[in-house]
């Protein structure tokens, strides 16, 4: 049985390491994230809109340096330098917030995170996709994704143990951003040790190489995805909603934990389903999910619809985040992945505000439920999008739906 794949175990060894440094980066950033506007506001005193300025800055220097690194991911054939610089500047910038509370320096080290967070993106899924193959990349980015979410579970949990641990401590703020700096170093090391660099796989240079650098297929399906991401506001809004509905305070990040447990879970299963049926089946099912979870959000009236909803929301993760990333390698030259995923992974980024402002917009002017409902008609239209993408490049999706 060995001889069949011989590289099956270096492979999937290197998906599962590039994972974990999403796991323990997903540690350090739900460590300090959910206290740190709490840190600023009621320990240095600065107000809420420059806490929205620093927030938007992260926001904005990772959109711009996705589409950077990718460049440079490209130019240069290396990924791990780029990644490493990536986790470095979040490993030096988040424990340094602890010593200056001058809104200047806030403002550049939440910047240099920013800077930092976007850096490593995109060379990260390039070395997922060159560590795969197309028969097993759905699988490979359902085994990152499932690492990242799980990140997401356990960061949450030691902000809890800690804050119990610390309760009566008046530095407990400047702990937690001390103590953030802890897992960005595992991930350094792991990055250092055990993550290997890759090289463009010759068959895949030969398959793809009669299409351009980014080639039209790219293009459409990175417009159908902005526009469904243009329904897809902040997941900050079904917090809201799920106190708005009657959920309480206690419960919110229990059934928060809910959803990411759900799509941990299913991220696997459903990646490894995009290599057995076609990633833009999976890709579809997981808008019509999103479509179903947003409706049912718009519509609910009671707490316990919540749990159901948040959980059942976890499968549109599943369905389209890793999948999407490894259709982009199926359809881009090995040597041109890292720009395309610069790309992707800023213009989803730069989309979300337009479409949490929509969000917050007809919740105000309109109804609590009515962003969800809207939501829910954008993801049902770029469905109808995602067909007509299939039936019209039909050689892209040959092998795939």
């Amino acid at each position: 049985m060995q001889s069949k794949n011989p590289k099956r175990h270096s492979i999937f060894n290197n998906v599962f390491f590039v994972g974990l440094l999403s796991f323990f980066g997903g540690i350090s950033q739900d460590i300090f994230v959910p206290i740190f506007p709490l840190y600023l506001a009621n320990i240095i005193g600065l107000d809420k809109s420059f806490i929205g300025l620093t927030e938007g800055l992260v926001t904005a220097s990772a959109s711009i340096f996705k589409i950077v690194s990718g460049y440079l991911s490209d130019k240069f054939q290396r990924n791990k330098p780029i990644v490493f610089v990536g986790y470095f500047l979040s490993f030096i910038s988040r424990p340094l917030l602890a010593f200056f509370t001058s809104g200047a320096a806030i403002l550049s080290l939440r910047g240099l995170d920013g800077i930092g967070k976007g850096i490593k993106d995109s060379p990260k899924d390039a070395l997922i996709a060159g560590s795969t193959e197309t028969h097993n990349r759905g699988r490979g980015f359902g085994i990152a994704r499932m690492l990242d979410t799980l990140g997401s579970v356990v960061g949450p949990l030691f902000l809890f143990a800690i804050l119990y641990l610390l309760q009566d401590n008046v530095l407990k703020y400047h702990y937690i951003l001390l103590i953030s700096a802890l897992p960005l170093g595992v991930t350094l090391l792991i990055l250092i040790f055990k993550v290997r660099e890759v090289t463009i796989p010759t068959r895949e240079k030969k398959a793809l190489s009669h299409t351009t650098s980014l080639p039209n297929t790219f293009w459409w399906f990175l417009g159908i995805m902005v526009f469904f991401t243009l329904g897809n506001s902040s997941d900050a809004f079904l917090i809201l909603r799920a106190q708005n509905v009657g959920l309480t305070l206690l419960a919110i990040p229990l059934v928060y934990a809910l959803f990411n447990f759900f799509y941990a879970s299913a991220a696997v299963p459903l990646g490894s389903l995009s290599d057995r049926i076609g990633r833009t089946k999976v890709i579809l099912l997981g808008f019509l999910a999103y479509a179903l979870a947003y409706l049912g959000f718009g519509l609910a009236t009671a707490a316990w619809q919540i749990w159901a909803l948040f959980a059942f929301y976890g499968i549109y993760y599943a369905t389209t985040e890793g999948v999407a990333k490894a259709f982009i390698a199926d359809i881009i030259r090995p040597e041109y992945r890292g720009r395309a995923y610069g790309l992707y992974n800023a213009l989803i980024g730069v989309v979300a505000l337009p479409a949490s402002l929509i969000a917050g917009i007809l919740w105000d002017k309109v109804s609590p439920g009515m962003p969800f409902l809207f939501g829910a008609g954008m993801a049902a239209i770029a469905s109808i999008f995602l067909l007509l993408y299939i039936y019209t490049f039909p050689l892209v999706h040959k092998n795939t739906f």
